[in-house]
Parts: C-alpha cells; structure tokens; sequence
C-alpha cells in the first residue's frame, strides 16, 4: 500500500530523490521525507513444553485453524506483544520465546514478526475473541492449519526449515 497523501498534513506527496535512499515520498508542504508507514503484528507457533503439541485457533466465525496472533502496540516490544497476546487470548503463560520469520502481509498492509511461544502448561482459558482451540501434534497441526495462508507458511516454515511466501 503506497502513501499517496502527507499524514501529518494530509497534501498530495510528491517523490524526490534522498542519497542513499533513491526515490522516497515527499511533502512539499511540509517540506519532509515521507516513509512508509505500516502495522506491526506478531504470529506464535505456541507448542507445549515436550515440544510435541502446538495449539492452533479459530478467530471470527472462520472454520478454520489458524495461530495466535495479534497486533504489536505503540511503545511494545514484539517479544513483550507475544506474551501479552497469549496471555490475553488463551490465559497462557509463556515460559520462552524465540523470533522466527518476518514476513509483509499486502491485504492488511502489516509487517508480520513470526515466533515460537513455550508455554508453562497446556491448560488454556480463552478469552471472547477466541472460536474455538485444539492442541495438535505437528503433523496435525500441519493438516489443519488454513490451507494457503500464512500462518500456514510460518508453520511449515518453521518446522521444514524453509520459507515458501
């Protein structure tokens, strides 16, 4: 998604050349660089402490499987965002985390900070935003997960060792 319009003053962006940068959105009213501006959002491949179970959801009426995930908020840290997603979504305590794969997701125009998440027992409570949840063995968990998306490619990536976007 290109910026089209200044968001602090909202004119009609120009591009100029900026060394070292090439060609960058520019306000000539404001007289200012313009960078892309975009949400952050992590995805947890939330697996149980024997590293056997991982735990899928189903979010919005969807019938599908698909990883807890949620947005990133000014001022957080993502590994913070990871935790406190978990905990919010499924009453989950997460003992460690660890930074996967990033990936930018166009319809959504979000940057996408995949992890895995440890967490202290498999006994979740979820909260309202939550359809339903099963622990899955990984190859469950690779049958079930929404085919074509890309927590599907975060979850495959993960355990194969290689990314297909």
């Amino acid at each position: 998604m290109e910026m089209k319009y200044c968001m602090q003053c909202g004119h009609k962006l120009d591009e100029k050349y900026l060394m070292g940068e090439g060609m960058v959105p520019y306000c000539p009213e404001c007289r200012e660089f313009r960078f892309p501006v975009f949400n952050t959002a992590v995805s947890m491949i939330v697996m149980n402490k024997e590293l056997d179970k991982v735990l899928l959801i189903k979010q919005y009426g969807k019938d599908s499987y698909i990883l807890v995930a949620g947005y990133v908020n000014k001022g957080e840290d993502a590994e913070d965002a990871v935790c406190r997603e978990i905990r919010e979504e499924m009453d989950l305590k997460v003992l460690e985390c660890h930074f996967n794969r990033s990936h930018y997701f166009a319809p959504s125009n979000t940057l996408m900070l995949n992890f895995t998440a440890i967490v202290e027992t498999d006994d979740a409570h979820p909260n309202s935003e939550i359809d339903a949840w099963k622990w899955f063995t990984v190859e469950e968990a690779r049958a079930n997960i929404r085919e074509g998306s890309l927590a599907q490619a975060f979850l495959n990536g993960f355990f194969d060792g290689e990314y297909h976007f």
